[in-house]
């Protein structure tokens, strides 16, 4: 599958985007840097996957190929390491609440959650110190927190198990959209404060959203799908052997993007991270794509100490350090990360070889890079040198779209990977 890139940006920008019929269920919660639904339907396509098949995403992000395979009647699983795309996916396949009693439900917490938080007297709700510290400075005004975690308390205190996660997702969904200060552009900053927030409204909204949609989705409600919460290089934890007919996915990509910053905000009011030091026990058990996720003991990189492909990629951003003497910690670990990231990319397609049956096809959606240095990193191009060197096959590297690199002003490709496992 080649797509033509004619008529520039725009084109560019189709490629990516979620088409109207494709909002039920994806756009309950939606990670920035999803890739869109149609691309999944594509490949389900031309694997020929079907019903009696199953549909692996080791790399779940917040359920995009899960959600489009249960739609489709198709049996899926996925691996997600962050608490908050994990609670999101599994959220986001689960459609069995009536619509009619979450709204009923939704409407009475929001009643009492007005009520809880017009009672000022003892001062603003917040979060704890420590959960604070997680965040970017100035995500959410003080008083659309108050509201905030006085809604949150009143789902807690109503709860309803037959709603209760849908409620907490439609939160996290309008935090992102309508409460916090935070902009995406895909990074993730400080925009314009809100001082206010109309917070019960907007939610009720959301969860309007999704009772709609499960109106729309309940018919189709067979196929089985299960989301668990672990990291991608180990699926043969969670997975029995030969269960895997089909891998579409994206994994991270090789750059200075902290992907856990773009759920910090949901994650710290949710009580998925209450402090800087779970946040970084947490990024320890993520495939190392970015300086602040190189620890000391993550040994991954040995795993390709002797591709030399990778080496000669790693040796450039050295030698480009060196003539730009650029001397900060972050700079001299530039290299340290090139490896880890494909070594980890291999522990993942080694222990993947036991869930996989034979015949199984793969996509891995992933993206050239430019970040350290400009040296260009051709993700694709590495990473099927390391799915060859354990046995796979490697059928064709599609393009996807292209995007403007913000280092060198270069078009970079996004591409899919396509394999298959022999068996």
């Amino acid at each position: 599958m080649t797509y033509a890139l004619v008529n520039g940006d725009r084109t560019k920008r189709e490629q990516n985007r979620l088409y109207p019929q494709d909002e039920a269920v994806h756009c309950w919660y939606r990670f920035v840097l999803s890739y869109p639904p149609h691309l999944v339907r594509d490949y389900l396509n031309r694997f020929s996957v079907g019903e009696g098949q199953c549909v692996l995403d080791p790399f779940c992000g917040t359920g995009t190929t899960v959600v489009e395979c249960k739609r489709r009647g198709i049996s899926s699983l996925g691996i997600e390491g962050t608490p908050m795309g994990w609670f999101a996916s599994r959220t986001k396949v689960d459609w069995s609440p009536e619509p009619f009693g979450l709204l009923t439900h939704a409407r009475m917490v929001a009643g009492e959650a007005a009520r809880l938080a017009s009672d000022t007297e003892v001062g603003l709700r917040s979060l704890s110190a420590e959960a604070t510290r997680t965040l970017l400075r100035d995500s959410i005004s003080p008083l659309p927190l108050h509201k905030t975690l006085a809604l949150l308390d009143a789902i807690d205190h109503h709860r309803d198990d037959h709603f209760y996660d849908h409620e907490r997702l439609a939160l996290a969904k309008t935090l992102q959209t309508k409460i916090s200060n935070l902009r995406f552009g895909p990074e993730v900053g400080v925009g314009a404060i809100r001082e206010d927030a109309p917070v019960f409204e907007a939610w009720l909204d959301e969860v309007h959203d999704i009772a709609r949609d499960l109106c729309d989705v309940q018919p189709s409600n067979s196929a089985p799908a299960c989301v668990y919460h672990g990291d991608a290089r180990e699926p043969s934890a969670f997975l029995p052997p030969a269960s895997v007919d089909a891998v579409i996915t994206s994994p991270p990509y090789p750059n200075e993007k902290d992907y856990t910053r773009i759920m910090r905000l949901e994650m710290a009011v949710l009580g998925l991270i209450n402090s800087p030091a779970e946040l970084q026990q947490l990024k320890r058990t993520l495939l190392c794509s970015n300086t602040r996720t190189a620890y000391r003991n993550n040994t991954d990189d040995q795993f390709v100490s002797g591709n030399d492909a990778i080496e000669r990629v790693a040796d450039q951003i050295e030698t480009r350090r060196c003539e730009l003497g650029k001397t900060s910690g972050f700079e001299r670990m530039y290299p340290r990360v090139v490896r880890l990231y494909f070594g980890g990319m291999h522990r993942h397609f080694a222990d993947l070889r036991r869930v996989l049956r034979p015949g199984a096809r793969l996509a891995y959606v992933v993206g050239d890079q430019a970040s350290y240095l400009r040296v260009m990193i051709r993700t694709g191009q590495l990473l099927a040198e390391v799915a060859k060197s354990l046995g796979y096959e490697v059928i064709d590297i599609d393009l996807f779209r292209t995007r403007r690199a913000t280092a060198t002003g270069e078009d970079l490709r996004e591409e899919a990977l396509l394999l298959r496992w022999p068996g």
